[in-house]
Formats: C-alpha cells, structure tokens, sequence
C-alpha cells in the first residue's frame, strides 16, 4: 500500500483544484475574447474621435461666423456621433474597476461579487449598442443617397423566357411603389410583338432616397421555373440584368439645363423616325432621339414619347445618370486598389438573386438570405424583407472595410 501511495502521491498535484492566479488568468483571457464583442477596433475609434473634432470646429464656426446651413446640416449629422462616442468613452473605465473588483479577494468584494458580475454585463451590453450607433454613423452616406432613381431592366440568357422575366421584375418594383404610395413613370418599355415579354424596361422612382432603397438591386437576377411554352413539364433557368441609376434630372420638356452641362461637342445628337411594332406616330415623325457621348462611348436612345423635345430630355437624364454611376463605381475601384488587403465589396456582381418558383423561394446569394414567400416577393407585399436584410449586410461589409482600411 505503501509502495501504491509513494507512486502516487508526485502526480497528485496534477489533479488539485485550480491556484488562484490560474483562475484570474483564465477570467482575464476569457474578458479579452469577449472585448471584441463590445469594443470598438482601434482605426474605428480614431477615425470616430477625428469626427468628433470635425463637429466642435463646425460648432465653433457657427458661433464665430453666424449660421450657415449646410454647416448647421453636418454639425447636426455628427451629434449623434459624438453623443455615443462620449458615452463609450465614460463606460470603459467603468467597466475595467468593475473587473478587478470582480476578481478581488477582500472580504467586502466578495460580498458584492454577484451585484457586480451583473453590473458587467449590463455595461457590456450597453457597450455592444453604443459600439453599433457608432459604426453605423462612421460609414460615408452614398452621394447618390437622397436622389430618385431609375431602375433598367434587360433579358439576359434563356430567350423569350427572360424577356417575360424582366418584364415580371419590372411589374415587381412597379408593385411595390404602388403600395409605398410612391410616385413612379415608365420612362421606356419596348414590348415584343405578340410575347409577353420585354427587350428593355425604364422605370423612373420619383421619390427622394429611392436610390438608396433600390442601390443594392442590381445585378442578374435568376428565374427557375416551368415556362408557358414548355410541354414536358421541366424547369428552366433563365436571368435578367437590373441597372440602378441616380435620377439626377426632372426629365421635363425642357432638357436645355442638362444640355448645358455638356461641354459643347461632347454630345452627338441624332434624330430619326420611331420604330415599333406600330401606331400612329412610328415611322411617320421624327421623334426618335439617340445620343452618344463622344469621350465614353456611352449610347442612350429614347422613342417613348411623340414629342422629340421630350424624347431629347428624357435622353439627356438618362445619360447623365449613366455617367454619374460610371464615374461613381470608377472611384470606388480606385479607392479599392489603393487599399493594403483586399476587403469586401457591394458592388454589383453576377446572380445576385435567385427565384425559385417550383421552392416558393427567393435567396439573395450576397447576404445569404433565403425567403419561402416567391408570391409575395414578386407581388411587392414581402419584398421589404429582402432590401432591409441586403440592407443590413451591406452595411455589415462597409465597417469591415473601414477596419481593413490601412
């Protein structure tokens, strides 16, 4: 028996409950996991404390030289900022005296330890919101937020199948603008002759931060379904484009402003006859106008209207929309390339949708979100669902950017 404990006994240490100073590091490792949760990435704080100077100068700058409203706009913006950031300031402390009274041996701390085991996490979780507020108001708003819109639509690959597609989405949108109460002009649809399909679709959202709403739509949308003309009864795969613009213009009669913006021989303008499966006003007037921007190459052609002075203006909006995301999407490549790792992006990219008819499923393959409500979604009743979660993962993707900012 003897001989039994003697083998024994120098490995009994190896069993022994915890020292103390284990236990804390364990806490102290445990605390440092889960300060990613609530604390805020370090470029983060800073570029949120450089705001926050930026709003005192305005504050100041107001005080010394009398109001000024885009000044008073930003300052406003900014407020809340510097609310939440001086908040998180204050719990951080708080919540390290709370630590080490947490993992304190005197006899009063110990009494306490539940009370302040619970005011940890309460801070923490009010650290968590605060750390969100903050995030959310770091990321630059899209120049083209406050804007209208103009939403494009094209059959891709799958025939007149993608052309009935375009057309669904198009009458999808339309849908959904009619239950917001939202004002909306079909700027251009060409039909096919004796199809219930489109070749190209415009559609004009006449509200204020329809841009923002709609930025993220665009891309190939997929269809999966038994088409009408398919007699064995099998599914077929087909896709239509959306393009989202900013409306930038009116589209009035009167395009003479735009045109201005154009320095002059930097737009070819020709006029000609309507073309179309018929009516009274094809191939009769020349109402039809195409312009072409000499520098990019970029082509819009519009034939919508009898009225050529419309036509033109109609033309012109569109084509300074064109240019406006072009050189948008030009600017964010750059800033991209000029980053030291590679970061997410939301930018358009190939099948950014898929809508499953035969699953009653609709799955936006960018955010991972799939819906089993295909009726809904297309009659515009659930389609808010699906823009405030791309909505919420795209913005998910611009703070990791600005984390991955060098």
């Amino acid at each position: 028996m003897s001989m039994f404990r003697a083998i024994v006994r120098p490995w009994a240490p190896l069993v022994r409950r915890p020292s103390r100073s284990m236990v804390q590091a364990k806490r102290c490792f445990n605390t440092a996991q889960e300060e990613a949760n609530y604390a805020l990435h370090p470029k983060l704080l800073a570029k949120a404390q450089s705001l926050r100077a930026e709003r005192d100068k305005l504050s100041q700058s107001l005080n010394d030289d009398g109001y000024d409203p885009a000044k008073a706009l930003e300052q406003s913006r900014l407020d809340g900022l510097a609310s939440s950031l001086a908040r998180y300031e204050q719990f951080l402390p708080t919540l390290d005296d709370l630590h080490k009274l947490s993992v304190s041996e005197d006899p009063e701390a110990l009494e306490l330890r539940e009370d302040v085991l619970q005011e940890i996490d309460d801070i923490k979780q009010q650290l968590h919101d605060l750390t969100h507020r903050i995030k959310t108001a770091l990321i630059s708003r899209h120049p083209f937020a406050s804007y209208p819109c103009i939403l494009e639509f094209r059959p891709g690959v799958g025939g007149a199948e993608a052309a009935i597609f375009a057309k669904d989405l198009m009458n999808m949108y339309i849908a959904y603008c009619s239950l917001k109460k939202w004002r909306y002009t079909i700027l251009n649809i060409n039909e096919i002759s004796g199809a219930d399909g489109i070749t190209e679709g415009m559609l004009s959202i006449d509200e204020s931060s329809a841009y923002e709403q709609f930025r993220f739509e665009g891309g190939v949308h997929r269809v999966q379904r038994i088409p009408a003309t398919e007699a064995k009864g099998r599914v077929h795969t087909s896709a239509a484009a959306i393009v989202v613009l900013p409306q930038l213009d009116s589209g009035g009669e009167d395009s003479g402003e735009v045109e201005r913006s154009f320095a002059p021989g930097e737009v070819r303008i020709d006029i000609m006859r309507a073309r179309g499966a018929g009516g009274q006003h094809v191939n009769t007037t020349e109402s039809a106008v195409r312009l072409t921007h000499i520098p990019t190459g970029v082509t819009v052609s519009m034939q919508d209207n009898r009225s050529q002075h419309k036509n033109k203006a109609k033309a012109f909006m569109i084509l300074r929309a064109r240019l406006a995301e072009r050189e948008h999407a030009e600017k964010v490549a750059s800033d991209r390339q000029s980053r030291s790792s590679q970061v997410s992006s939301t930018d358009r990219s190939d099948k950014v949708r898929t809508y499953n008819y035969p699953q009653n499923r609709v799955t936006d393959h960018r955010c991972g979100f799939t819906m089993y409500d295909l009726d809904g979604c297309m009659n515009g009743t659930s389609l808010q669902t699906l823009l405030d979660r791309i909505a919420e993962w795209a913005q998910e993707e611009e703070v990791k950017n600005l984390e991955n900012v060098a």
